[in-house]
């Protein structure tokens, strides 16, 4: 479920976001579960709270003897915080909240989707270039 509000003249689309994380490395309780890599069927679930930026990094960089140049960089990070509300032992495919993206299966699944550049088939170059030069031996 989304809304769409008005506020400063603009319009955004809003919806309260459930993520779920695939990539769980362990599982405790009564009984601890550790994945090869990971645990099967196992997923965290969260709520996205906030979009934040991280503290400022600077980075200088001053060059010495001759140039004396210098330059001054900055960074900061943007960082989502999440709010934990369930781990799932098992059961994860079934509960049907989507998967949090940047997930290694998130990739893959984008990477092989139909109609992305990525699967895409790529204009082959040596095609061409075996035609001309069969073309040259004739």
């Amino acid at each position: 479920m989304f809304a769409v509000l008005k506020t400063g003249g603009k319009q955004y689309k809003v919806q309260a976001e459930k993520i779920q994380f695939n990539d769980v490395l362990m599982v405790g309780g009564d009984t601890v579960t550790v994945g090869v890599p990971f645990v099967k069927g196992a997923a965290v679930q969260a709520e996205v709270i906030d979009q934040i930026k991280g503290e400022k990094v600077i980075h200088y960089v001053k060059r010495r003897r001759k140039h004396s140049s210098q330059r001054t960089k900055g960074h900061r990070q943007h960082l989502t915080l999440v709010r934990v509300t369930d781990v799932l032992a098992s059961g994860a495919e079934k509960s049907g909240v989507k998967a949090a993206t940047g997930t290694a299966d998130a990739r893959v699944a984008a990477h092989e989707a139909p109609g992305s550049k990525a699967a895409a088939p790529v204009a082959a170059e040596k095609p061409k270039r075996a035609a001309k030069a069969a073309a040259a031996k004739e």
